[in-house]
């Protein structure tokens, strides 16, 4: 299947409420072109992408405390939990994306750098602390992803698989800013080689699976989110990307996934000629021909939903399938 992953929108993951049934028909009617397995936070721990994630991490039990989860040496009921929940969203994709569908479909995973900076060593600390504990996480979670992927594979055999990695964390961790438990201190920043190089191990893992790297923090780090093997980044254009880095990637390229519409309901929606007028912007800026705009970026909102009304969700996906259109049907605007 020849997957297109830029003139479209999609999701970045999160969204309100507790009914994922609900949350997989509006997936699947408001961005069909590049629908994605929804994340429902508000049903409670292991339901988030952190412990989503955690759980799913070959060789690597844990379990939840107050200070969040934690590696452990054996498997206990936390996770065993929330497998259990994954497993049944995963079924309850079999009606919208089962035999006979032939579309797109992402999936996300927290990343390596993200997980070690919110993941609790036994005897507590963050395991980005610990170069060891970090190597073990990504290691596991490459091998997390292989099944993972096979796992969605068998309920969904037609579809094209999209692997969504989410690095939040990956500029603080890099900049040296994850504080310690105490809050007295920062933990070392890794060298930004060795980051690269824990993060194509995962995206390695995912074989032929298409790999987008999302960072929704500011500065994110996308030379070094391209060069571990990503298809596309996916960022926060609202926080601001580095232009001379966009462009080393149009042309090498990569795809950009821009976050543009608001992830939380503001007082006056915006239309879909407020959404994309910032990216054709953008794009004139960074000089590359309009014509090619449709073909480099796909639209997105600034971030996951989780926060966000019912309402709002629906027409935030509205309003980037929209805006995607535009783009795709007038790159260069159709004036004043």
């Amino acid at each position: 299947m020849d997957l297109v992953l830029s003139a479209v929108a999609t999701g970045v993951g999160s969204l309100p409420g507790d009914d994922v049934d609900a949350a997989l028909a509006m997936v699947f009617d408001e961005i069909p072109d590049l629908p994605h397995l929804p994340e429902l936070p508000a049903r409670g721990p292991g339901a988030d992408t952190i412990g989503r994630t955690a759980a799913q991490l070959v060789d690597l039990p844990v379990d939840l405390q107050p200070s969040g989860w934690r590696l452990v040496d054996r498997v206990g009921p936390d996770r065993r939990a929330a497998r259990e929940l994954l497993d049944s969203d995963l079924d309850a994709l079999i009606p919208v994306a089962g035999p006979g569908y032939d579309g797109p479909l992402k999936l996300q995973l927290a990343g390596p750098l993200t997980l070690a900076a919110r993941l609790n060593l036994p005897r507590g600390g963050r395991a980005l602390r610990d170069a060891g504990a970090v190597r073990d996480i990504a290691g596991s979670l490459a091998a997390a992803v292989g099944e993972h992927l096979d796992d969605v594979a068998r309920r969904t055999p037609g579809a094209g698989l999209v692997l969504q990695l989410d690095e939040p964390a990956l500029p603080a961790v890099l900049a040296g800013r994850i504080a310690t438990d105490s809050g007295l201190g920062v933990l070392a920043a890794p060298e930004s080689s060795h980051a690269r190089d824990l993060l194509a191990t995962v995206v390695a893992a995912a074989g032929d699976v298409p790999v987008v790297i999302h960072c929704c923090g500011a500065e994110p780090p996308i030379r070094l989110m391209h060069a571990a093997g990503a298809s596309a980044v996916s960022v926060d254009m609202t926080l601001g990307v580095d232009r001379d880095a966009a462009g080393e990637l149009v042309e090498a390229g990569c795809l950009l996934w821009l976050g543009v519409v608001p992830s939380l309901g503001p007082g006056v929606p915006p239309s879909p000629r407020d959404v994309a007028d910032p990216i054709r912007a953008w794009w004139r800026e960074l000089g590359f021909d309009p014509e090619q705009l449709p073909a480099s970026v796909a639209v997105t909102p600034t971030c996951g939903l989780a926060g966000a009304s019912p309402g709002w969700a629906h027409s935030a996906y509205r309003l980037a399938r929209q805006a995607a259109r535009a783009l795709a049907e007038a790159p260069e605007g159709t004036g004043r």
